[in-house]
């Protein structure tokens, strides 16, 4: 089974995370930080693509992205204080 890409090209920052938090919260540090990312493009793009029927309000598609990524990164976190909890 190939190594999946994100090691490759997230390699400076897993090593460095995996080295301060361990290699799974590491890869969680991680993953946070990705789905941040992508929430500030969703956003942006929220900026220009307005809802019809809510004025004021990104696309539904933008909001239903948004939050999946917000709840993404509730779980992400969630873990992260379960293996923080484990550590003596």
């Amino acid at each position: 089974m190939p190594t999946p890409a994100v090691f490759a090209d997230r390699k400076e920052e897993l090593e460095r995370a995996e080295f301060e938090l361990g290699a799974e919260a590491g890869r969680l540090a991680v993953t946070l930080d990705l789905l941040t990312d992508a929430m500030v493009l969703v956003m942006q793009h929220g900026v220009y693509c307005h809802s019809a029927r809510q004025p004021g309000q990104p696309a539904l598609d933008i909001q239903v992205i948004a939050r999946g990524i917000e709840q993404a990164k509730e779980l992400v976190q969630s873990v992260m204080g379960q293996i923080r909890g484990r550590k003596p």
